[in-house]
């Protein structure tokens, strides 16, 4: 919850020298890293930085803010303004078909809300200015994605588009003033405050509309701790902040994402397959750059790497050595 390590020694099960040699490996500066913590059962195991920053700095996070726009989402759930499997209340569908669409599809980015996107199977820069860049740039992000028409049916195909986490910040905009609560305070007082996290910046469009499909800062610190709130299934030193099963769901591949022939994107905006050489099984927030948050549920690991955008290629290949020396130090929990 705070800043001050515990001066226990290390669980004898792990090999330290390894996990050391690790964060060396992660923080070889070819790949640009920032930071880089490694938790074992929610204990620091790992950690260092890059020139001129330390825990508090709250790094450029890019698209791994999807995911805690989803986790903002399973607050609400849990405190019954919504629930997952509803129609989503998104005022602008209520006269046509896009009423069907449940908000547990809006979180596995299988709206079948249509715009172009660069991650589409087909794009081209001749298809101009993609939507997906335009929900980061226009005057209402919300107005926007909730003025797009439908493309498919729900839950049948799987597709990474800006809309979605979105279309989920709106609900959670229109859920938390509905109750005559602070949406700009929510965040921070219904769950960052919760988790020790104090360095978080999330930024807004001309309306004041979170844009944490991936316009946020979150220190290495902070992104760790939110993996562990997923490691420890939404339960935080006792109480639950996400609702039962709701990491199930995240972890959960998404069938339209099977059904397309990806099988690699889980529920709440949480990857689970992105290349990591880990056979266990993993979920991970990802983000442009580079920006990683992989939680280990058989190891009790989650190892967070934040770096400069040009050093993705490098620093990638580094986190790949490094996580790889993790699971060589820290053996599967036993039953």
């Amino acid at each position: 919850m705070g800043d001050v390590l515990p001066d226990e020694p290390y669980p004898p099960e792990i090999d330290m020298d390894k996990v050391r040699e690790a964060v060396e490996v992660a923080m070889d500066q070819e790949g640009k890293t920032l930071g880089f913590v490694v938790t074992y059962n929610g204990r620091i195991i790992g950690e260092d930085y890059g020139p001129g920053v330390d825990m508090h700095t709250p790094f450029e996070s890019w698209s791994k803010g999807k995911s805690l726009t989803g986790t903002l989402m399973a607050v609400l759930i849990q405190q019954g303004v919504y629930e997952l499997w509803q129609p989503a209340p998104v005022p602008e569908w209520q006269d046509d078909d896009r009423k069907n669409i449940r908000i547990g599809d809006i979180m596995r980015m299988s709206s079948g809300i249509r715009i172009v996107a660069p991650q589409d199977p087909g794009y081209t820069e001749e298809m101009g200015y993609p939507d997906h860049l335009y929900l980061y740039t226009g005057e209402n992000a919300f107005e926007w994605a909730a003025t797009r028409p439908q493309q498919w049916e729900p839950n049948t195909v799987g597709r990474y588009r800006n809309t979605d986490p979105a279309l989920t910040n709106y609900l959670t905009r229109l859920g938390v003033e509905g109750r005559g609560d602070d949406y700009h305070a929510f965040p921070q007082r219904n769950l960052f405050d919760k988790l020790g996290i104090r360095n978080f910046v999330m930024e807004t469009d001309p309306n004041g509309n979170f844009l944490t499909q991936g316009y946020e800062f979150g220190s290495a610190r902070d992104w760790a701790r939110l993996g562990n709130l997923y490691l420890q299934d939404g339960v935080w030193e006792g109480e639950r902040i996400l609702p039962e099963g709701y990491v199930d769901y995240a972890m959960e591949i998404a069938p339209a994402w099977i059904d397309d022939g990806r099988p690699v994107y889980g529920g709440g905006f949480v990857w689970r397959n992105l290349g990591f050489p880990i056979e266990d099984d993993y979920g991970a927030f990802g983000g442009a750059g580079g920006q990683y948050t992989v939680f280990i549920p058989a190891r009790g690991l989650v190892i967070t790497r934040l770096g400069k955008y040009t050093g993705a290629g490098p620093g990638g290949r580094n986190l790949n050595a490094a996580i790889a020396l993790l699971l060589e130090a820290v053996p599967p929990i036993s039953d």
